[in-house]
């Protein structure tokens, strides 16, 4: 897939409609330095909004990831499976984020019991120095565990459990 070609194509499609990348980003939701980026080929967009502009412009998705022109017409069913992708696809985003989101905020939680902790001045004991370590703890591991799904190591790690699980029967 060549992003130079496609960008270029973009372009092309947009200045046929007489549009600025502002009115396209406008009519995208998304910034004019985005439609920028795309025309350059610096990045690509999204599968959900490449098959929007598919509809827009009245071209081929196929077209589109193949930055020209054809004669022939993409198939309904085809168009189907890919918008079932992308919205796959979101929904996994959506589910991913709502893991992270949880994990922030019981680290967070963490940190404000652990503050009021030390504000209160209970007397030391053991049970003070558990829960002490325990909400430093939990903070610092929600943290780790949200940085490793926002990275993405996180998919990567229970892949290969999967991997390591379906070996061992």
């Amino acid at each position: 897939m060549n992003q130079l070609k496609i960008g270029k194509f973009l372009k092309q499609l947009r200045t046929e409609k007489n549009l600025t990348q502002e009115q396209l980003a406008e009519s995208l939701n998304v910034s004019r330095r985005t439609v920028s980026r795309w025309e350059t080929g610096f990045n690509l967009p999204d599968l959900d909004i490449l098959v929007t502009m598919s509809d827009f412009y009245q071209v081929d998705l196929r077209e589109l990831l193949d930055g020209e022109r054809r004669n022939e017409r993409m198939d309904e069913e085809l168009k189907d499976t890919v918008m079932k992708v992308a919205e796959y696809s979101n929904d996994e985003k959506r589910r991913a984020s709502k893991v992270v989101l949880v994990f922030f905020v019981l680290g967070i939680v963490s940190l404000f019991a652990n503050v009021i902790m030390r504000m209160v001045e209970f007397k030391e004991t053991f049970a003070y120095g558990f829960f002490d370590g325990a909400t430093i703890g939990v903070a610092i591991g929600s943290m780790v565990l949200g940085i490793l799904y926002v990275t993405g190591a996180m998919m990567k790690v229970q892949a290969f459990k999967r991997r390591l699980l379906r070996g061992g029967r």
